[in-house]
């Protein structure tokens, strides 16, 4: 299941998920992680059966269209299909929203991500960039 956060406990979930794989797992500085963006996104989180949130991601408006973000999966959880429902989850909201008509959707995806988002409709647009230490790629759908 996949859910829109509505209340602070599930952003401090989702924000726990961040940490774990962004800050420990991939080093990213602690600093870079969280941004003033928070409250101007759009947050999710996704569910294992049993309840408990295993993935997260966000969505937000920006100078050149819709911007998806954070996308985070536990690494126990990898591979089992959350990265896709949460992908949906944020791009059906994105399609609801009347302001978001007519915008380009994108995202700078991890080189390690990229053939992911490709297989659910994004291209890459320009080089490789280096972003929080990590090696990305524009992608647009």
């Amino acid at each position: 299941m996949v859910s829109l956060i509505i209340t602070p406990e599930q952003l401090q979930q989702a924000f726990a998920i961040r940490w774990q794989v962004f800050v420990e797992e991939q080093h990213v500085p602690a600093e870079e992680e969280l941004d003033d963006f928070e409250p101007t996104s759009r947050h999710f989180l996704a569910f294992e059966p049993g309840g408990t949130p295993v993935a997260t991601a966000r969505w937000r408006t920006t100078d050149l269209g819709i911007k998806l973000e954070r996308f985070a999966v536990l690494g126990p959880y990898r591979g089992q299909g959350y990265g896709l429902k949460i992908l949906q989850a944020v791009l059906a909201d994105i399609a609801a929203d009347p302001a978001a008509e007519g915008k380009v959707r994108y995202l700078h995806a991890q080189l390690s991500a990229a053939a992911f988002y490709a297989a659910a409709g994004f291209t890459p647009t320009g080089p490789v960039f280096e972003e929080a230490g990590i090696q990305h790629v524009k992608m647009v759908l």
